[in-house]
C-alpha cells in the first residue's frame, strides 16, 4: 500500500504522542464525550430540570405494601433480575432495618416503633460520591443535576466501586442476569455477566418529564425535586420537619433524606 508523505507524517506524529504519554489525553476526550452525551440526551424540552436532584422518603407514610410496590415497579422497569440466591441477588431498591440503614443513631431508649421500622433504601446520589473517585474507566460518574450514572458498556467489573460505596448500594453479576428477567421491558437495556449495575434515579423517565417511579406509586410517602431551588416541595419539607441521612459523618453528602 502506498501512502503520500503527508498522511505519513500525520501517522507518526500520532504515534509519537501516544508513545510519550499522550493516550490519557485520549481518555480524558472519551469521558468528556460520554458526560457530553448524557447530557445531550438529558437536555429534551419536556425533561424535568434540576441543579441537584433528591428525595425525601417520609418514614411514617411508608408501609410494607408500599415499599414492596416501589421496589416492584423499579426492579420491573429496570430488568432487574430476581435471582434466588441472596449471595447473588441483584437490588436497585430494597428494605432494610432501621439499625443497618442508620448505624449510630439507635439507642437503648428509642422508641420501639422507630426502632423496628423498616426502611427503604436506595443509592443515595451522594453530592460527594466516592464510587465516582475510585471507577478506573469513569464507568460511574456524576451528572451536572446530581445523579450518579452507571455506563455498564464501560464497566470492566473490578467493584472498586462497589468497595468504596458505604451503603451497600451497588450489585454486581456474577451470572447472566437476562436468564432471571421474568418479563422484559423492551425499552431499558438489560445487562450482561460480569458488570455492575444500581438505581439511577429513573434518569430515563426524568428525561421524559416523569418522575422516578417509586415516586409515582408511593401515594405521597416519597417527595423528590431539586434541593437547589429554595421553593421546591422537597426543601419546603425539609425546613418544616427533622430529617436524617445514611451515614452523614463519612463526608459523602447523600441526597437522600429520611423523615421520621
Amino acid at each position: 500500500m502506498i501512502i503520500d508523505r503527508r498522511k505519513f507524517l500525520k501517522i507518526l506524529g500520532v504515534s509519537a504522542f501516544i508513545g510519550i504519554g499522550g493516550w490519557s489525553t485520549f481518555e480524558v476526550i472519551g469521558r468528556g464525550q460520554i458526560e457530553a452525551f448524557a447530557e445531550k440526551y438529558r437536555k429534551v424540552p419536556e425533561a424535568l430540570q434540576a441543579k441537584r436532584w433528591a428525595m425525601v422518603i417520609d418514614l411514617k407514610k411508608l408501609d410494607e405494601k408500599i415499599m414492596n410496590e416501589c421496589i416492584k415497579v423499579c426492579h420491573k422497569l429496570h430488568n432487574v433480575p430476581d435471582i434466588p440466591n441472596p449471595k447473588e441477588e441483584i437490588k436497585w431498591i430494597w428494605i432494610d432495618d432501621f439499625e443497618h440503614s442508620f448505624p449510630g443513631f439507635e439507642h437503648e431508649y428509642m422508641s420501639h416503633e422507630i426502632k423496628e421500622k423498616p426502611v427503604l433504601v436506595l443509592c443515595n446520589h451522594c453530592d460527594n460520591p466516592a464510587c465516582v473517585r475510585v471507577c478506573p474507566t469513569k464507568a460511574t460518574f456524576k451528572r451536572k443535576d446530581g445523579i450518579v450514572m452507571m455506563d455498564m458498556h464501560r464497566c470492566i467489573g473490578c467493584r472498586f466501586c462497589m468497595a468504596a460505596c458505604p451503603f451497600g448500594a451497588r450489585s454486581f453479576n456474577w451470572k447472566d442476569p437476562r436468564q432471571y428477567i421474568k418479563e422484559e421491558n423492551k425499552e431499558f437495556p438489560t445487562r450482561m455477566k460480569g458488570v455492575v449495575e444500581k438505581c439511577t434515579f429513573c434518569y430515563e423517565r426524568i428525561d421524559r418529564g416523569l418522575p422516578p417511579a417509586c415516586v409515582e406509586v408511593s401515594q405521597g410517602a416519597i417527595i423528590f425535586g431539586d434541593l437547589a431551588d429554595p421553593n421546591s416541595e422537597v426543601r419546603k419539607v425539609l425546613s418544616e420537619n427533622f430529617s436524617i441521612r445514611r451515614k452523614p459523618a463519612l463526608g459523602t453528602e447523600p441526597s437522600v433524606y429520611y423523615l421520621l
